[in-house]
């Protein structure tokens, strides 16, 4: 069984910081590339950052400079350092795996980014 568990979400004002994490099990995690998506209310989901199964690493236009995506293959999880958080930056983050027609989401964590 497949299980993705993010955590880590929460309040923080402008200008703050928070660290995700998305624990995998079921799968050969150093196989797959990782990836964090967002979705905000009445929008889509967009890809946020990805780190391949080779360590290559892919972000938005939107959260470049300001988010940085790590994996330790050790402890099959995948991280999303954020910083200079916007509100903009408000949705869920969804964590998801992929390997060629293998792919699995987890359920998301919620990021609020209000005074």
């Amino acid at each position: 069984q497949v299980q993705l568990v993010e955590s880590g979400g929460g309040l923080v004002q402008p200008g703050g910081s928070l660290r995700l994490s998305c624990a995998a099990s079921g799968i050969s995690f150093s196989s797959y590339d990782m990836s964090w998506y967002r979705q905000a209310p009445g929008k889509a989901r967009e890809l946020v950052a990805t780190v391949g199964s080779s360590g290559s690493t892919y972000y938005a236009a939107s959260v470049r400079g300001r988010f940085t995506i790590s994996r330790d293959n050790t402890k099959d999880t995948v991280y999303l350092q954020m910083v200079s958080l916007i509100p903009d930056d408000t949705a869920v983050y969804i964590c998801r795996a992929l390997r060629s027609r293998d792919g699995y989401w987890g359920q998301g964590t919620q990021v609020t980014v209000s005074s």
